[in-house]
């Protein structure tokens, strides 16, 4: 039996996330553990008068990929890859695994040489979109795998699902135009900024966040969303931080990981599980070793834990910061090829003091 929250978050992706407008190509990126979901995603697209790309994955390609290619199969980069990015309109990337640690038998570092690879390939899909190019969003499709993870049955997390993407189930577009809103005053707000400090439990870390551009998420790159974040000033977070959320670096798990900061750069780490895969992280390029991204989780309307850092960052109560990548349009100037999100609890008595005035204490903006 079809599932009518289907068609309404294929409306919302449609018209509110990516804004489908006469004419646009649009690509669906997804596996057939999605159907339904892409189904109603490429009706939606044509009926907003859309021309839909169709682009599934299948289960098993890329753990046969890392496994037989060669050193320049490894290197190589498709020109219609290179093509799609300057042509399309806009991109819907649907995540839907079937198995989550399909990789877990590869060598990181040919991981980690892949996305040096695509390094340049991502830096132009993301240059297209601040400039106005091409428009994206992410989605996680409920999957047995998902659920599995998260710990719960698989309907248990199609509710969950479902319910932070659109806790007003009869009109999520303008829930969303709210969030977008309500966050802009806190984007505001954090934009005269200089200096930010990070205090509580195996916390004490400050970093320069003066001159750089707060992003309000709401809704346009992912779903659901809920987020507010910056590029620091890359050299100046100094002090160490703990992350009591698990994470992972391509589908290989790694939790309990604390990081030590000197002139912006990660001088000590550990982890109490998968520590050589965050050694391998660190190792990619020097610029895995900085922060290029910190932020503030605000959708409340999550409140577990998933072991999925689409919904774990966004968290409200909880911050995290990515190491690698900026997104250029924060004024981030950091380059890697990763970008790895870490999330960190926040209502435990954990503060953050701005430029020395207390601003955000257990979970909470005190701003307003």
């Amino acid at each position: 039996m079809s599932d009518p929250r289907i068609d309404k978050l294929a409306h919302l992706l449609v018209d509110y996330s990516v804004e489908v407008k006469p004419g646009e190509v649009v690509s669906i990126n997804s596996t057939p553990e999605a159907a339904e979901l892409v189904q109603a995603l490429y009706r939606e697209v044509l009926l907003h008068g859309g021309h839909p790309l169709l682009r599934l994955n299948l289960e098993g390609i890329d753990e046969i990929f890392f496994k037989y290619a060669s050193d320049e199969q490894l290197d190589f980069v498709s020109e219609v890859r290179k093509f799609e990015i300057e042509h399309l309109d806009a991109q819907i990337g649907i995540g839907a695994p079937a198995n989550l640690r399909e990789l877990s038998g590869i060598d990181p570092k040919r991981i980690g040489r892949r996305r040096k690879v695509l390094e340049p390939l991502m830096k132009r899909y993301m240059l297209s979109r601040e400039e106005g190019g091409i428009k994206w969003v992410g989605f996680d499709y409920p999957t047995n795998a998902l659920a599995q993870e998260a710990g719960m049955s698989l309907s248990d997390f199609r509710d969950f699902v479902f319910q932070a993407c659109m806790p007003e189930g009869e009109d999520p577009v303008s829930y969303w135009r709210k969030v977008h809103d309500d966050q802009e005053r806190l984007k505001e707000f954090l934009e005269k900024v200089e200096e930010l400090h990070f205090e509580g439990p195996e916390m004490d870390l400050k970093m320069k966040v003066k001159g750089r551009k707060w992003i309000n998420c709401d809704g346009k790159i992912n779903m659901p969303d809920g987020e507010i974040f910056t590029g620091p000033v890359e050299d100046s977070a100094e002090g160490f931080i703990f992350f009591e959320y698990p994470s992972e670096f391509f589908g290989k798990p790694v939790e309990g990981i604390k990081l030590e900061f000197s002139r912006g750069e990660v001088v000590n780490f550990k982890a109490e599980k998968g520590e050589e895969n965050l050694k391998a992280a660190l190792e990619i390029d020097p610029g895995a070793r900085r922060i290029g991204e910190i932020s503030f989780g605000t959708n409340f309307g999550i409140q577990i834990c998933t072991k999925n850092t689409l919904f774990d960052e966004k968290i409200g109560g909880t911050i995290h910061l990515a190491l690698g990548n900026s997104y250029s349009e924060s004024g981030g100037k950091n380059e890697s090829a990763i970008h790895w999100d870490m999330v960190r609890e926040m209502k435990n008595g954990s503060r953050v003091t701005a430029d020395g005035k207390v601003i955000y204490e257990n979970g909470n903006f005190l701003i307003f």
